[in-house]
């Protein structure tokens, strides 16, 4: 038996999601948001756990798996996916909720408690850079540009050609389990093709970096500074987690640095695993959660 209901959920932003849902919706309301190039299924070991004391919604987000897949790129700037997100809370009548998310999802997660902090009472972040730091490394940290440089790659109009060219397989082989251990991904590799072979799904996900505001300069580049980075950022106002995988070969330790002064009601875990934390290390991630929200 799964540990969860598969939902298919139409909201007004226009797009039908795929929403794994959980637990007794009298329950606190928890929503896991997940990140590229996965599914609600990057929570498959935290939504029994959670779900023993929370109601849990972990949407597939437009653009993946089996959701809507708009073809814009404008469909997938970050507002429209908090669009999506407070619609689905409303969907289920969740007036305020504890909000999780990792890479991409973090990031909505990041920019949904700055916008809607009277939706969003409590926030967990896993491995997804806070959007100041994230853009200030991009300039600051030659390290941080050159592990990002992937981002220009999927901004490229021609990157799913070359995907066609060499097959969803070899994509799985040579990008993606760059940043994992193959022993604990080798059982999910099924599942990862399914959804990525969904019509439109590769170029959905791409879209997600190329409607983002984020500038990745090249190596040699030495572009305009953001005027953001020169005045004074908003800070998170929510009492935040941050679950950080220490072995993160995509997101570097600098984008830890000076995040308390962004978030003054920071708890920072750092667990020994990669940038996919929740599968690499379940235990650790689900204990961080459930202690901190005790």
């Amino acid at each position: 038996m799964p540990a969860f209901d598969l939902q298919r959920v139409d909201l007004p932003t226009g797009v039908s999601l795929d929403v794994a849902v959980a637990g007794d919706p009298a329950n606190p309301a928890i929503i896991l948001l997940h990140g590229f190039p996965e599914s609600h299924r990057t929570w498959r070991h935290q939504i029994p756990a959670l779900a023993r004391d929370h109601f849990i919604l972990a949407p597939d987000q437009r653009g993946f798996a089996r959701s809507s897949k708009p073809t814009a790129v404008s469909d997938y700037t970050p507002d429209k996916m908090v669009g999506d997100l407070i619609a689905l809370a409303d969907h289920f009548g969740i007036a305020k909720f504890t909000l999780v998310g990792h890479d991409w999802g973090g990031a909505i997660a990041w920019m949904a408690a700055l916008n809607r902090p009277d939706r969003i009472g409590r926030l967990i972040i896993v491995n997804a850079p806070h959007p100041f730091i994230f853009q200030k490394t991009m300039f600051d940290d030659p390290a941080q540009r050159e592990a990002s440089q992937y981002i220009r790659a999927f901004r490229n109009p021609d990157f799913e050609q070359h995907i066609e060219k060499i097959g969803l397989p070899a994509f799985f082989d040579t990008s993606f389990l760059r940043h994992t251990d193959f022993e604990k991904v080798e059982a999910e590799k099924a599942a990862y093709l399914d959804e990525w072979s969904q019509p439109g799904a590769m170029s959905a996900m791409l879209n997600w970096y190329r409607a983002s505001s984020i500038i990745v300069p090249e190596m040699d580049e030495t572009p305009a500074r953001p005027a953001f980075l020169n005045a004074p950022f908003p800070p998170i106002k929510q009492p935040t987690l941050v679950i950080w995988g220490v072995e993160d070969k995509a997101l570097l330790p600098s984008q830890l640095d000076g995040l308390e002064e962004l978030v003054p009601d920071l708890t920072l875990v750092k667990v020994d695993a990669g940038h996919f934390v929740p599968w690499e290390a379940p235990e650790a991630v689900t204990e961080a959660i459930r202690r901190w929200l005790a």
